[in-house]
C-alpha cells in the first residue's frame, strides 16, 4: 500500500512540476511577444518536451514570419507608390506647364494665337496620353483588364498601327521596312492588346531610336529593330522595368511605361517579350504562345 502511495505522489509531483514548467515557458513566450518590436526578426524557442508545445511554437513562429513578410511587402509597395507618384508628377507637370505658359503668351501676342493654340493642344494631347498610359498600366497591374485571346492574323493590327503613326514616321524621315515570311502569319493574341503592343513599340522607336525601323516575323515571333541614339546605352534586361531610363529618355517625353505595358500585355496573352542589343541596333522580340 505504501509503495503505491509513494509512486502516486511521485507521479503527481512530476505532473505538477511539468505543469509549472509549461506555465513558466508560456508566460516567458507571452512576455517576449509583448516586449519585442513588431519589426523584429523574433523566433520563439521552446524547452518543453512533447509534441504539443513544439507544435505551438512552430505555429507562432510561422505566423510571426508571415507578418514580417507582409510588413516587408507593404513597405515595398509604399516605396513603389512614392516612386511612381514622383515620376508621374514630373511627367505630368512638363506638358501642363508648357500648356499654361503658352496660354499666358496668348494674352500678350494676339497675332500668334493660332500658333500658340496649336502648341497648347499638342501639350494637352501629350498629357492625355500620359494619363491614359498610367490608367492602362494600373488596370493591368490590378488584374482588372481581362483579355479575350484567340488565333488571329498578326499583320492587320500592324498595318493599322503604322497608318496611325504615318505623320510621325514621315516627319522623322523613317520608312518602316517589313520582312514577313507569310502575310497570313497567325498568333495567339487579343486584337486590341496586340494593336497596343505594336503602337507602343513604334512609339518607342520614334521617341528613343536613332532612325530606321524594321519589323520582321516568322513562326509566331515578331521582331522590332531600330538604331539606337548615339548617346544611348540602355540595359536590355531593364528595358521593360517601370520608368526605366537608359539615357536621355525623360527629355524625349513619355511616362516610361510603354515597354512595361508591352510586357504586361504579352504575359497576359501567354507570350513573352525580350530585348537584345547588337552593336547599335536594338531588337525587341515578341514571342507568342503556340497555336
Amino acid at each position: 500500500m505504501l509503495p503505491a502511495l509513494i509512486l502516486t505522489l511521485a507521479a503527481l509531483g512530476i505532473a505538477v512540476l511539468r505543469l509549472w514548467s509549461y506555465r513558466v515557458q508560456l508566460l516567458e513566450m507571452a512576455r517576449t511577444l509583448e516586449e519585442t518590436p513588431a519589426e523584429s526578426n523574433l523566433r520563439l524557442t521552446v524547452r518543453m518536451s512533447g509534441e504539443a508545445p513544439r507544435r505551438l511554437c512552430r505555429a507562432v513562429n510561422r505566423r510571426l514570419e508571415e507578418g514580417r513578410q507582409l510588413r516587408l511587402e507593404t513597405s515595398r509597395r509604399e516605396q513603389e507608390l512614392k516612386y511612381t507618384i514622383a515620376c508621374i508628377s514630373h511627367d505630368i507637370r512638363t506638358p501642363l506647364a508648357g500648356a499654361m505658359g503658352y496660354l499666358q503668351l496668348l494674352e500678350g501676342e494676339p497675332d500668334r494665337q493660332a500658333e500658340y493654340l496649336g502648341i497648347v493642344c499638342k501639350r494637352l494631347e501629350e498629357l492625355d496620353g500620359l494619363l491614359e498610359e498610367l490608367f492602362l498600366y494600373t488596370r493591368l497591374q490590378g488584374g482588372s483588364l481581362p483579355l479575350e485571346c484567340g488565333k488571329m492574323a498578326a499583320l492587320p493590327p500592324l498595318w493599322d498601327a503604322l497608318a496611325e503613326f504615318y505623320p510621325q514616321l514621315e516627319a522623322a524621315g523613317v520608312e518602316p521596312e517589313l520582312r514577313f515570311d507569310r502575310e497570313d502569319m497567325a498568333v495567339w493574341a487579343s486584337p486590341e492588346a496586340l494593336g497596343r503592343v505594336y503602337r507602343n513599340l513604334i512609339a518607342n522607336a520614334l521617341r528613343h531610336g536613332g532612325g530606321g525601323l524594321t519589323v520582321s516575323g516568322q513562326d509566331g515571333v515578331v521582331c522590332f529593330s531600330n538604331r539606337l541614339l548615339p548617346d544611348s546605352a540602355p540595359e536590355p534586361e531593364h528595358l521593360f522595368d517601370r520608368f526605366y531610363q537608359g539615357g536621355p529618355a525623360r527629355s524625349q517625353g513619355g511616362a516610361g511605361l510603354g515597354l512595361s505595358i508591352v510586357r504586361e500585355l504579352m504575359e497576359q496573352m501567354d507570350g513573352r517579350v525580350s530585348a537584345h542589343i547588337t552593336g547599335d541596333i536594338l531588337e525587341i522580340k515578341l514571342l507568342f504562345s503556340g497555336i
